[in-house]
């Protein structure tokens, strides 16, 4: 519903844009009804934006936008006239100018002050440019009231460029650096990735240029029990853009996270990096290099890291698979032909889904009914079977463990954009795909059940706004769909906490579209979407798709002290800008943002 709202409001927007400027010239009761309709039609969709989504969908339209365009619009109606035509035709076009330029929420009074008094400034132009056509000066031809409107576009951009960093992360008792794993116990488990570009070849003989970990994409899948030391060597080849390891999903140590720029320097070519940690929570997780990250993790500088519980019971098949867009198109792994494997009738089968794309994937498993066991590497309590077919968005950076009891014929997971790319599991392994319509999409807002943690009283409550719209990031003027509160990185405002705090975060997207937001170091529990309170398991996250008009309300334990980056895990959009960090009182980095590569 609310996404519909967006999407007709842009749409009038669009039309106001068009239709305000000829109404200015025409300056007819008939051709100014036009736009105050628009304006009508936008301050009526604002409303049921309100209504069904909240303040954070519909305050910049109800406090700005609406208001610019509706009153002087309906002014020229009441009163027609050369003068209150030409201030319509500006406030239409101003509302639109903040559609186009998200503002922060902060600058909200300063917003709709400066645009009234370019209105007025407006207003007193047009009374003297028509006095002056009427005596006949050639000077009043020329587009003075044009160029008087496109003051405001113009200093708004000035100003946006000249926002710097709003943080520097110095002078803090404690370094990140000092946030380290264990450095003296041996560890438990020990290996090394190298880095280094190579061809990946898919099963169809498709190859692509590719960057791989120990000269495979996906790299060498990683299993340490939880509680276990693990040591990871990186080992940076000929990557001439640097590397690091991010552990997607693990709450390691804040120096471990592999963040260059916030935790460490990136690993340049003949380097090496050793990370420490122990896992503490079983699950599914996975690693990357957050370098980079739009070039080098589509080319293959990921993998997976399995923490298993050594309390739970040992058999099954236990099978890991990335969904992966490659530049070829995307694929099961390297498979974007159909793949088998076989698996005992009788036998129980655990599928760990990862989705290491930039977009959001939606998987279909047919021939069988399962369960989703674990959400982003967080058991699910409660889980009940899922009728065949249904299917399963997987966010950018999610991961989705479902199991099912292996029947006497074939169980598929496939893409369900690409079919081909499917993984089918039979007792001989010989069976090809089995298909099966009709199933629900999978909501892990109510599926499960379980006892909802203890409320108790926050210190902290954040609310981000999430927009498409111009912008500046690292000195480019770009309209990207990444603009957090109106900023994009490294403009865009800390989080700041204190350990120990309880910390609430609303998140409202007015984008267009998808924005998978991936806080490092935490994970979130989610409370409520589009008010709609959580009721099945408790939803433990770490990587939530927020779609176009969704209201997502989180909570996590401000319990891992360090400088976090939290950002969209598209790619291409936290290399525009849309990323942001939790930053804990007290502490500092010694390094450089000059090394930060948003992603």
């Amino acid at each position: 519903m609310q996404a519909i709202l967006i999407y007709a409001d842009l749409t009038l927007a669009l039309l106001t844009l068009i239709a305000a400027p000829i109404a200015g010239v025409k300056a007819t009761r008939r051709w100014l009804l036009v736009p105050a309709g628009l304006a009508a039609g936008r301050l009526v969709l604002a409303l049921l934006l309100l209504l069904t989504g909240g303040l954070l969908l519909a305050d910049s339209r109800l406090n700005v936008q609406v208001p610019l365009a509706f009153l002087p619009a309906a002014f020229a109606v009441w009163k027609p006239g050369r003068t209150a035509a030409h201030v319509s035709a500006a406030g239409g076009m101003l509302s639109v100018w903040w559609v186009l330029a998200p503002f922060a929420p902060q600058h909200t009074v300063w917003v709709f002050a400066g645009s009234v008094l370019a209105l007025a400034a407006i207003a007193a132009l047009s009374v003297a440019v028509v006095r002056r056509r009427a005596s006949g000066s050639r000077l009043s031809r020329l587009p003075w009231l044009t160029a008087a409107f496109l003051l405001v576009p113009g200093t708004t951009l000035a100003l946006a460029a000249q926002a710097g960093p709003t943080h520097r992360h110095t002078g803090g008792q404690v370094s990140v650096a000092q946030l380290t794993g264990p450095r003296e116990q041996a560890p438990d488990v020990r290996l090394t990735l190298t880095a280094a570009r190579t061809q990946v070849r898919l099963d169809s003989g498709a190859t692509v240029d590719g960057i791989t970990f120990n000269g495979t994409a996906p790299g060498p899948e990683i299993r340490v029990r939880k509680g276990q030391l693990l040591e990871v060597t990186l080992v940076n080849t000929d990557v001439s853009e640097g590397v690091t390891v991010h552990w997607h999903g693990v709450d390691v140590p804040n120096a471990e996270d592999g963040v260059p720029g916030v935790t460490q320097q990136a690993v340049p070519p003949g380097g090496r990096h050793v990370y420490r940690f122990v896992p503490d929570r079983a699950g599914t997780f996975w690693y990357h290099t957050h370098r980079d990250g739009l070039s080098n993790v589509r080319k293959g500088l990921f993998g997976a890291l399995i923490v298993e519980d050594p309390a739970a019971p040992a058999g099954g098949l236990d099978r890991t698979v990335f969904t992966h867009a490659w530049a070829s198109g995307t694929a099961l792994d390297r498979s974007d032909r159909p793949a088998r494997q076989a698996a005992p009738a009788g036998g129980d089968v655990r599928l760990r889904m990862v989705n290491s794309s930039e977009e959001p994937q939606s998987v279909r498993l047919s021939g069988a009914p399962f369960r989703v066991a674990a959400i982003d590497g967080n058991a699910v309590e409660g889980a009940t079977p899922l009728r065949p077919g249904t299917e399963l968005l997987l966010a950018a950076g999610g991961r989705y463990d479902v199991t099912f009891t292996m029947p006497a014929g074939p169980v598929t997971a496939a893409l369900v954009a690409e079919p081909d790319a499917s993984l089918t599991f039979s007792p001989d392994g010989a069976a090809g795909p089995v298909s099966a319509t009709g199933g629900d999409e999978f909501d892990p807002l109510t599926y499960g059940s379980g006892a909802r943690p203890a409320a108790g009283r926050y210190q902290r409550t954040f609310d981000l706004r999430l927009d498409d719209g111009f912008g500046f990031s690292q000195g480019r003027l770009g309209f990207v769909s990444s603009l957090i509160n109106g900023r994009l990185y490294p403009a865009v405002p800390n989080l700041e906490v204190a350990h120990g705090d309880r910390v609430r975060v609303r998140i409202a997207s007015r984008s267009t579209v998808n924005h998978p937001f991936h806080l490092h170091g935490h994970r979130v529990r989610v409370l409520s979407r589009n008010g709609t309170p959580a009721t099945g398991s408790p939803w433990w996250t770490d990587t939530l798709n927020v779609g176009t008009g969704e209201v997502y309300e989180i909570e996590f334990v401000a319990d891992n002290p360090g400088i976090w980056t939290d950002h969209c895990h598209n790619f291409q959009h936290g290399a525009n800008g849309m990323v942001l960090h939790l930053a804990y009182t007290g502490v500092s980095s010694p390094f450089t943002d000059d090394d930060h590569l948003p992603e």
